[in-house]
Formats: C-alpha cells, sequence, structure tokens
C-alpha cells in the first residue's frame, strides 16, 4: 500500500468513526421515560425552578445553574404541562442554538397550541442537528396533528436511516401513524 493509500485509508476510518459516533450520539439521548416529578414541576412556578443545594425554588434566569440542570427542569416542566413555564426555563439557557434547547422549544410552544412556530423550532433544531432524531420524531408527531401524514412518514423514514429505528423516538412517531410500517 502506497503513502497516499495508507493517508486515504485512514482519513476515511477517521470521518467513518467519526459519523458513527455522531449518529450514535443523536440516538443515545433519546429516552423511553418520562422525567421524573421533582419540586420543580411541583412546587416552583413561574419560570422558577429547585435548587437542590439551596433547597428553594430560584429564578431559572438568575440562578447560575448550568445548562444541563436547566434543560432537564424544562423537559419536566414541559412533560407536567407547564409549558410558559417550560419556556422561561430555556429561555436562561446559554446554549440557545442548541439541538436539544430548540426541540423543546418546539415541543412547548406546539403543546401550547402554537403549531407553527413550534415547527420553526423543529425546523432549526434539525439545522443544529440532522442527527437529531427526538426533534424528528416530535416533528413527525405534529405533521400527524396536522393531517400531514405523508411529511410524517418521512419523518420517521429519516430516524430509521439514521440509527433510530430501536428508539422510543421511532416508535412513538410510528404509533402516531398508525403503528404499521410502510416504507
Amino acid at each position: 500500500m502506497t503513502k497516499r493509500m495508507s493517508a486515504l485509508f485512514v482519513l476515511l476510518t477517521t470521518l467513518s468513526t467519526f459519523t458513527l459516533c455522531q449518529t450514535a450520539g443523536a440516538v443515545s439521548e433519546d429516552t423511553t421515560a418520562p422525567p421524573k416529578k421533582t419540586k420543580t414541576s411541583t412546587e416552583c412556578q413561574d419560570g422558577k425552578i429547585w435548587d437542590a443545594k439551596k433547597k428553594e425554588c430560584v429564578n431559572a434566569k438568575k440562578s447560575g445553574l448550568d445548562d444541563d440542570i436547566l434543560f432537564n427542569a424544562a423537559r419536566e416542566l414541559a412533560y407536567a404541562g407547564q409549558y410558559e413555564n417550560a419556556l422561561k426555563v430555556l429561555d436562561a439557557v446559554k446554549d440557545q442554538e442548541s439541538a436539544r434547547i430548540l426541540n423543546y422549544r418546539g415541543y412547548s410552544n406546539r403543546k401550547a397550541g402554537r403549531m407553527e412556530l413550534g415547527m420553526r423550532f423543529y425546523r432549526r433544531a434539525l439545522q443544529a442537528d440532522e442527527n437529531y432524531i427526538l426533534a424528528r420524531s416530535y416533528m413527525g408527531q405534529a405533521l400527524m396533528e396536522q393531517g400531514k401524514v405523508q411529511e410524517a412518514k418521512i419523518q420517521l423514514i429519516e430516524i430509521r436511516d439514521r440509527g433510530g429505528e430501536n428508539s422510543w423516538a421511532y416508535r412513538a412517531l410510528l404509533g402516531s401513524i398508525g403503528g404499521v410500517r410502510h416504507y
């Protein structure tokens, strides 16, 4: 093997590994269970979240808590049906262009009745990370709510093709479509 072929082989191997890791990362954040309720969703109000260290509800924007804690609190609030509170907490996140943040902005807005705004956030989430299968699932579910079955099926195929066929995101969208695969 020539030096040039060896270099090409190493480059292709590296790119393949990177692509697999990216896809695996998109699938690995997928979760099968709703978040557990904490004092954030049972006691805190008006964009406040529970600070375990202070043992009190704190203003998310002034809390100094990291993005992961804020994201998990917003997700908990969204699943609890507190969409406006979830959006207030998402406002406190530093990385506003993260696919997961954009996705939950989409979810919260859609569930609060602002379908078009939610769809815009799902599209932005997929621009940030086209392999973010949870955004594809939620977008597909929104498309089903709008009666756009073919477009929802496209998202289902995208999830499958990105390695997510055994994920909650895939199963949830498949269930919304009617539970039968027709590719």
